[in-house]
């Protein structure tokens, strides 16, 4: 395959993920705004939702405030924002007209029906449930591309390449939204395991569709460590960042086995999934969390560019 069709796809598969996490971020900014002051009064949901998306320094260079009609512009619509819902999806479909050959039909249309429909949306006109079902269609696009994927792709080096993006991304967002959850929402004011601590540990998991799950596993109350444990080790949680990385060395070894060769990316990704798998929660909070979750973002970008040496350039 030429390196040109392979790093379409990876980013392909990166720019619809990251679409959707940001419609998750946004969904959990307006379920937090919504919760009554008798929660917590002032909190800082749509500040966290700007930085679990890594856009803080460009988003308080275009605008003095985060809040609601700010944030929402910026991450959903803003055609200066490169990683704005609406330039992910341009982006994704720019991709897909490059390998419109190694897609299904399927996969092809998902990603060309949802730019046109974005089109007619106008973000001045939209009120608060036009913006809520805006964000549970952007979600519903991207589950309708990775169901396409999944169910009509060829298992081949195509797909391979694919599935390194999204769990790549994948990986990435998980790990930021725990980690702004934990170093930026919560008001000083508040207390860890007060009421406004529990709704938002709700929110997040609920962000990342993990809320049922979380009760199934557990089978108690929402604690913080828990919750941790869940999104960081557990593989049995899709959006984990071991069961990403499980999915990550997978698909890398499937590539080995195509190009008959190993190298830096599956070194990388092993080192990796051997650290996560040999890791309990108690560790990670006994050397902080917030560092475990900085040293993981670093390795997962370095991830990224050993596949792109390796493969996509």
């Amino acid at each position: 395959m030429l390196s040109r069709t392979a790093d379409n796809l990876f980013w392909l598969a990166r720019y619809v993920e990251r679409a959707e996490y940001l419609a998750r971020i946004l969904d959990a900014a307006y379920r937090l705004s919504s919760l009554p002051a008798s929660y917590g009064g002032l909190t800082t949901e749509w500040e966290s939702a700007v930085e679990t998306a890594g856009c803080g320094p460009a988003f308080f260079a275009a605008y003095e405030e985060a809040n609601e009609r700010t944030v929402t512009e910026f991450l959903a619509f803003s055609a200066e924002n490169p990683s704005s819902i609406r330039n992910c999806f341009e982006m994704a479909r720019t991709n897909a007209r490059g390998v419109r050959t190694a897609l299904t039909a399927e996969m092809w249309s998902t990603i060309n029906d949802a730019w046109l429909q974005l089109q007619r949306y106008d973000p001045a006109r939209m009120s608060r449930e036009e913006v809520s079902r805006f964000l549970d269609w952007v979600k519903g696009v991207s589950l309708m591309f990775d169901g396409s994927a999944y169910r009509t792709m060829l298992r081949n080096d195509a797909y391979a390449f694919a599935r390194l993006g999204l769990f790549l991304e994948r990986a990435d967002n998980t790990a930021r939204i725990l980690d702004v959850k934990y170093h930026v929402l919560l008001p000083p004011s508040e207390s860890v395991g007060g009421s406004l601590d529990y709704f938002q540990w709700t929110a997040i998991l609920r962000a990342v569709s993990a809320l049922t799950a979380y009760h199934w596993v557990y089978k108690e109350s929402l604690k913080p460590w828990l919750v941790a444990d869940l999104l960081t080790l557990n593989t049995q949680m899709p959006r984990s960042l071991a069961s990403c990385y499980e999915n990550l060395n997978g698909n890398l070894d499937q590539l080995a086995q195509v190009y008959g060769r190993q190298g830096p990316a599956q070194r990388l990704a092993r080192v990796t999934q051997s650290r996560l798998q040999n890791l309990s929660i108690d560790e990670v909070f006994q050397s902080g969390l917030h560092d475990f979750i900085t040293d993981f973002i670093t390795d997962n970008n370095n991830l990224s560019a050993a596949i792109a040496e390796q493969y996509l350039i």
